[in-house]
């Protein structure tokens, strides 16, 4: 089953993909995305607004998908096309896929890429990162493919691409989880539990950016539970980072003034580092008008713990 997206608008195209889970959304259901958490996407999938990411690394990825393509069919001799629809898993209809390209001749995908060179790494070998794996296994699960090819033009400089077959014991688990977090909290319209991911943290700066004065009754076994783990990290986190200093310390002793230290296995480098610091403080009282002016104001709410003492019982 598919439907086209030609006559779509961005818009339109957005709404669009609320509509299921797509290749990106099975590597956030199955925890590989980077940039997505589980609990990000169920508000994503829920919420009655569309907020489109856009910036500098997704415009030259779209830029770059035809120059992507025609340089794999260059060097492999594949020939591919666009196909510009959405398509549906025949059983599993929340299951959407939009794939870049078909091969031709081939009952296989190719899904263009690009990325910086720092991610260089990621691409060596056999590698292929965790997210795009999911996203190829989503799609060669809607469309009943037996192959998918992935092309990355890394740094703008060096190409690569590999061949993935489909695995379908790997299908059968995606499906499981997809199908458990579509039923179970997207239609059910309850939230998976929240985790301590980049993004998680910025969604609930989003919902919640200010206080609204008022004070609530937490449910003290569950929170109590969450404080003491917090409270007793912290006290793990302040032992290590002294204990880090001491062996720090006792290196940089063991070192003096050399620039380097090695062992059979190891260097150890000690390097100067010269910073300039900008005095905001002075820049604030000689030259207000100046510093309020390039002055941006950010807020975030921090969390702070505090005991309490007990009411005595009489």
């Amino acid at each position: 089953m598919a439907k086209s997206t030609v006559e779509m608008s961005r818009q339109e195209w957005l709404w669009n993909r609320k509509s299921g889970l797509g290749g990106s959304d099975a590597s956030a259901v199955l925890g590989f995305n980077p940039w997505k958490s589980k609990f990000e996407l169920y508000i994503d999938k829920t919420s009655n607004t569309i907020e489109e990411i856009d910036n500098e690394a997704i415009h030259w990825g779209n830029v770059l998908e035809d120059v992507v393509a025609e340089e794999f069919t260059r060097r492999t001799g594949k020939k591919v096309r666009r196909r510009k629809q959405t398509f549906k898993h025949p059983e599993y209809k929340f299951m959407i896929a939009n794939i870049d390209r078909d091969v031709v001749g081939e009952r296989a995908l190719l899904e263009c890429k690009t990325t910086n060179a720092f991610n260089s790494d990621a691409w060596e070998g056999e590698q292929i990162p965790p997210a795009y794996i999911c996203q190829l296994q989503h799609y060669m699960a809607v469309l009943g493919y037996e192959k998918a090819y992935i092309a990355v033009l890394i740094g703008g400089q060096k190409f690569v691409w590999k061949a993935v077959e489909r695995d379908d014991e790997f299908i059968e688990l995606m499906i499981g989880k997809e199908k458990e977090f579509w039923e179970e909290h997207v239609l059910k319209g309850v939230p998976p539990e929240i985790d301590g991911s980049e993004s998680a943290s910025e969604l609930l700066n989003k919902m919640y950016p200010e206080d609204n004065g008022e004070k609530v009754m937490l449910q003290s076994n569950e929170a109590e539970t969450l404080i003491e783990a917090i409270e007793s990290i912290k006290a793990e986190i302040k032992k290590n980072e002294k204990l880090k200093k001491d062996y720090e310390n006792k290196l940089k002793l063991m070192i003096g003034e050399a620039k380097m230290g090695v062992t059979p296995r190891f260097e150890v480098t000690l390097n100067t580092i010269t910073s300039n610091r900008f005095d905001s403080k002075r820049l604030k009282t000689e030259l207000p008008d100046i510093a309020e002016k390039y002055t941006k104001q950010s807020s975030y709410r921090r969390l702070n713990i505090k005991q309490v003492e007990q009411a005595e019982v009489s």
